[in-house]
């Protein structure tokens, strides 16, 4: 098995065009990474890059993860600090609005309005990077307020404050649309899909690091000793890694074969024969999208409730507002059954929004297509509701527990967070799904030129 995929490698460098669209991937992700280390001037990023080590433990929350997809860029303060993620947060709002606002939608099925709603897409961006790049550039003058337990300065010229800021805006919303630009040039001239392969290669990126925790669980620095057997605990762990790989892969490649049949029609002069097709139904509709809803919502109600605390007067209340702050801990049983509801949740809601069952019935009656066995228009769209209603459920339950995993094995198991946040959550789920989609391309071309794909026959294990 392993000399047959590295004879695929070896194959898809005998190709002409596929090795330059290689090699130009490989040199655009090294240039992202780069912008992950160059430091933002009149920043003390050394002094943040030990502050994430020392807290690698509680890693977790909002800003554990907006690291994470920054690549390590934020624990840098580097131009990169903002990452990928305000054109992600661009392109779902445009995704959400197009669902709810009828000129969107009407855009979105033309040819010409798609290139109007990517346009828009980097507007909004533009603007949410200025935001954003304000936040965190008025935060660093008074880095207690985000980063616990900072001790120290993180801007050290403070004589021109304003200058600071509009330098530190202008360079981090640069980096953002850098980022953009080359994930775009790589979805066009290279392999795989850009912006995802930005994400993933900041993913991959901190595994060394997680190597080396997971190296200093069982073979502590100094001489002590590990609390950790190496057979006991690193074999479970191994055998946790290869059933949550093979469950994502599972999970992210399933779906639901509706069988179509459509009926013999006449255009002109011409009799088109009918034919059987399927509709797939994924179960994973939603991809990561709730998980990183409910993470990013439930950031703000712990925050909210320390600061009432500190401002109320009121003793009564503020033990109240201080016990809510303790019940919603990252890590804490309560958090994590809020969390848990919120990802089944955002997952039926993501579905509402982007699965339009009324259009598709639309379609195929004007195609002449069918579901055997269910009347087209109203009935076939009442049949989709129902079968992605059920599918739907099943893929929520898996993201429920696959959202879990990481932070059980952080917060309750004392597990290093670098290594937990590959055994689930966004970074396994991103990362697997990216890695798929990549081996697609790659195999297309292949096999164009006869030559035989990452697995037999060109096909991916775990399709349904």
């Amino acid at each position: 098995m392993f000399r047959s995929i590295f004879n695929t490698f070896v194959n898809c460098f005998k190709i002409p065009e596929l090795k330059s669209r290689i090699l130009f991937t490989l040199a655009l992700l090294a240039v992202c990474r780069l912008m992950a280390w160059i430091r933002i001037p009149n920043l003390n990023g050394a002094a943040l890059t030990d502050y994430f080590r020392n807290t690698a433990q509680s890693g977790g929350g909002l800003l554990g993860m907006y690291n994470t997809f920054a690549g390590g860029a934020l624990e840098h303060c580097a131009i990169g600090s903002l990452g990928i993620m305000p054109y992600i947060s661009a392109t779902i709002i445009i995704q959400l609005l197009t669902a709810v606002w009828p000129q969107l939608s009407k855009l979105a099925r033309e040819e010409n309005g798609r290139a109007k709603i990517v346009q828009y897409g980097r507007y909004l961006t533009v603007l949410l990077c200025l935001g954003q790049g304000l936040f965190f550039a008025i935060n660093w003058e008074h880095p207690q307020n985000v980063f616990r337990g900072f001790t120290g300065n993180l801007v050290l010229d403070t004589n021109h404050i304003w200058w600071y800021r509009i330098q530190t805006v202008l360079i981090m919303t640069t980096g953002t649309m850098l980022l953009m630009w080359l994930g775009e040039q790589i979805s066009d001239r290279g392999i795989g899909n850009g912006v995802s392969l930005v994400i993933t290669i900041g993913i991959v990126a901190r595994l060394p690091r997680a190597l080396q925790a997971a190296w200093e669980m069982f073979f502590p620095p100094g001489g002590l000793e590990s609390q950790y057997h190496p057979m006991g605990t690193g074999l479970m762990l191994l055998i946790l890694l290869v059933m949550v790989i093979g469950g994502v892969i599972a999970i992210t490649q399933a779906q639901r074969k509706v069988p179509v049949q459509y009926a013999q029609r006449a255009v002109g002069r011409k009799m088109y024969a009918g034919g059987t097709s399927f509709m797939p139904l994924r179960v994973n509709y939603s991809g990561v999208m709730p998980i990183i809803f409910a993470q990013s919502i439930l950031m703000f109600p712990q925050r909210l409730f320390e600061g009432a605390a500190n401002v109320v007067g009121v003793p009564f209340v503020r033990e109240v507002c201080l016990g809510a702050a303790r019940l919603l801990n990252y890590g804490s049983s309560v958090y994590l059954i809020i969390y848990s509801l919120m990802i089944l949740f955002f997952a039926y809601f993501w579905v509402a929004t982007q699965f339009n069952e009324i259009q598709i019935a639309d379609d195929l009656k004007k195609n002449g297509g069918y579901i055997p066995g269910v009347r087209p228009g109203q009935g076939t769209s009442d049949y989709l509701h129902k079968s992605m209603s059920r599918i739907t459920l099943a893929g929520a339950i898996f993201l429920m527990i696959i959202a879990t995993i990481p932070i059980i094995m952080s917060r309750q198991m004392s597990i290093p967070y670098d290594v937990s946040q590959f055994f689930g959550g966004t970074s396994i789920l991103i990362t697997v799904g990216v890695l798929l989609d990549t081996m697609r391309q790659v195999e297309s071309h292949l096999m164009m030129r006869h030559y035989d794909g990452f697995l037999k026959k060109g096909r991916l294990r775990g399709r349904f």
